[in-house]
């Protein structure tokens, strides 16, 4: 049986992954950072290290938390890894400490240019994960997820899909986009079999298999909502201006959220399919957002 340390245990995905791992039959052990004197385990297979600092859409995050929770943290259980009889670190970053935006899609030689404190904090703690010697017997895995959704999941989809069942219409059509997605089932099915698996230590992209624009998607929301999609094509230059105004008077709508809504966002996860030997994912973008779906349509 592998025992395996979970940071950030009781966060949306620490939830589904130590539920999944425990039925693959593994002791999942939580640890929490927030303890001043908290302590590594030496009696563990990995450490699966998912605190952290989550992106503040609306900035009202100081800068310093951010390293604070995000890089400094993250160096301290290193450290402590490295001191410890353990295999497998996972360090779950994030595709945004590579790039903020992407042109063409995201892979893992993709020089990283992030500029906002959420995406500098994560990439300064894999600068950091890198830069020490690891020994032979060790692995170190730096995960970079694009957006994560599954059951119980809150933030940007949830709204949204609050939005498209009350029958409102989709005021952003006009924007054509493409964006990668990270069902929670193939993030838990991933971890498992690196977990199982012989492959070598690095940085790996997880995402769907496929893109989805944000229309795509609202036609999904309406589907399983039970209502008829509806579309406003307002112009853009009119739509950035409203947002330009709400970054102004400090409105929800403003341009950061503009962007996540409408930017085109597309990830490769070829090398750890090729590293695991597999073709495709086991869920589809359609099939895993549907079932997130299902799951706001029984709780709201």
């Amino acid at each position: 049986m592998k025992k395996i340390i979970i940071t950030g245990s009781s966060g949306f995905v620490g939830t589904h992954l130590s539920h999944d791992l425990r039925d693959f039959g593994c002791n999942v052990m939580p640890l929490s950072l927030r303890d001043p004197n908290w302590l590594l385990s030496k009696n563990a297979d990995a450490v699966i290290h998912l605190a952290g600092k989550a992106h503040d859409t609306a900035s009202t995050t100081a800068e310093e938390e951010y390293y604070k929770v995000n890089t400094d943290l993250t160096k301290q259980l290193f450290d402590a890894f490295l001191n410890a009889d353990i295999r497998d670190f996972f360090y779950f970053s994030s595709v945004k400490a590579a790039a903020d935006q992407v042109l063409g899609i995201l892979d893992e030689i993709h020089v990283p240019d992030s500029t906002t404190p959420y995406g500098k904090s994560k990439l300064l703690a894999e600068q950091y994960l890198l830069s020490k010697q690891l020994p032979a017997a060790k692995r170190l895995f730096i995960i970079r997820p694009c957006m994560i959704h599954g059951p119980g999941n809150k933030g940007n989809l949830n709204l949204l899909y609050k939005v498209v069942q009350k029958g409102i219409p989709w005021p952003l059509a006009a924007f054509q986009n493409r964006r990668s997605f990270l069902s929670i089932d193939n993030l838990n099915f991933l971890i498992h079999q690196m977990l199982t698996r012989d492959l070598p230590s690095g940085i790996y992209n997880f995402a769907d298999d496929e893109p989805l624009s944000t229309n795509e998607v609202v036609r999904l929301m309406a589907h399983t909502a039970g209502k008829k999609a509806a579309f406003w094509n307002l112009p853009e230059g009119f739509v950035r201006t409203l947002a330009q105004i709400g970054d102004t008077v400090n409105l929800p709508f403003n341009s950061e959220r503009l962007q996540k809504l409408t930017e085109t966002y597309m990830v490769s996860n070829e090398k750890i399919k090729k590293a695991l030997g597999i073709g495709k994912l086991p869920v589809s973008a359609s099939e895993g957002l549907e079932k997130t779906l299902k799951n706001f349509n029984n709780t709201l």
